[in-house]
């Protein structure tokens, strides 16, 4: 039985406001639990800033988050993970508290339903960069092939909310080229933006091609680490609440994330972190 208490929301974070696909998941797999939300828009994108400046600013986002009062930490952000995963569970660690990342879930999840053993990853350059996918999917051992692709103009042109058009079309025909010609069977969206234009890559990369991502991945571990760490709260709590947080405009921060979440955002509130991050 964990020290924590267990009406203590769930705090979360990611570079902008492709985590709110996460946090969407989580509110419909767990309505009774509170959440928290950090977007580190002033940063976003992190897909390809300096790893060693990520680390120092993602530590301190952690600790922020923590400092609030958290029962779980969730990182919603592939880059995050895969360049910050140890900072964040060593700052977890003293709290007392147990994180869940975005990459290992979805590597469970594609490991298990590829039949052909071609499983595509579609990232940002960090994470590709990081070789977080390719260890958690090789960790399996089921003998997988792995096909990394870097897309780092797809998440900044999702988070800006441009228009589709043919040019968009044929950026994303060059990023799916290597996963259609490895003939890939699953493709990992490998940044938390990219369920946002599932339709388009499902189109181009065919109907057969299973696409994995990271929300329905998350909210499974989530449920799983909670009720493993006695921190659930009961069904019969009612509907819990959710919170925002962002470093950068709350304004903008509110108009695009409802896009994401697909929910009202209701107040935003504006953070700073120390200085030097």
């Amino acid at each position: 039985m964990s020290g924590i208490d267990a009406s203590l929301p769930v705090a979360m974070f990611d570079s902008g406001v492709g985590g709110l696909t996460v946090l969407h998941e989580c509110l419909v797999s767990l309505p009774q639990e509170d959440f928290v939300y950090l977007g580190d828009t002033a940063c976003f994108p992190y897909g390809s800033r300096d790893p060693a400046q990520l680390r120092e600013r993602i530590a301190a986002i952690a600790g922020l988050l923590l400092d609030r009062g958290a029962k779980l930490l969730v990182i919603a952000c592939n880059t995050a993970t895969a360049v910050a995963e140890d900072v964040v569970r060593e700052v977890a660690a003293g709290h007392g508290v147990e994180v869940v990342p975005v990459v290992a879930p979805q590597a469970e999840i594609a490991a298990a339903i590829t039949v052909n053993h071609q499983v595509g990853v579609l990232a940002t350059p960090n994470t590709v960069a990081s070789g977080a996918y390719r260890r958690a999917l090789e960790a399996r051992g089921r003998g997988l092939d792995v096909i990394e692709v870097g897309a780092p103009r797809l998440a900044p042109f999702i988070q800006d909310g441009s228009l589709f058009d043919e040019e968009t079309m044929e950026m994303a025909r060059s990023y799916c080229a290597p996963l259609r010609e490895a003939e890939v069977d699953t493709l990992i969206l490998g940044c938390t933006h990219y369920p946002l234009v599932a339709p388009m890559l499902q189109r181009i990369l065919g109907r057969d091609v299973r696409l994995v991502s990271g929300g329905h991945a998350v909210a499974a571990a989530v449920q799983r680490t909670l009720d493993g760490a006695a921190l659930s709260r009961s069904s019969s709590a009612g509907e819990g609440s959710y919170d925002f947080l962002c470093t950068g405009e709350a304004a903008a921060f509110r108009e695009v994330g409802t896009r994401f979440l697909q929910m009202p955002l209701g107040e935003v509130e504006r953070v700073t972190l120390g200085a030097g991050v």
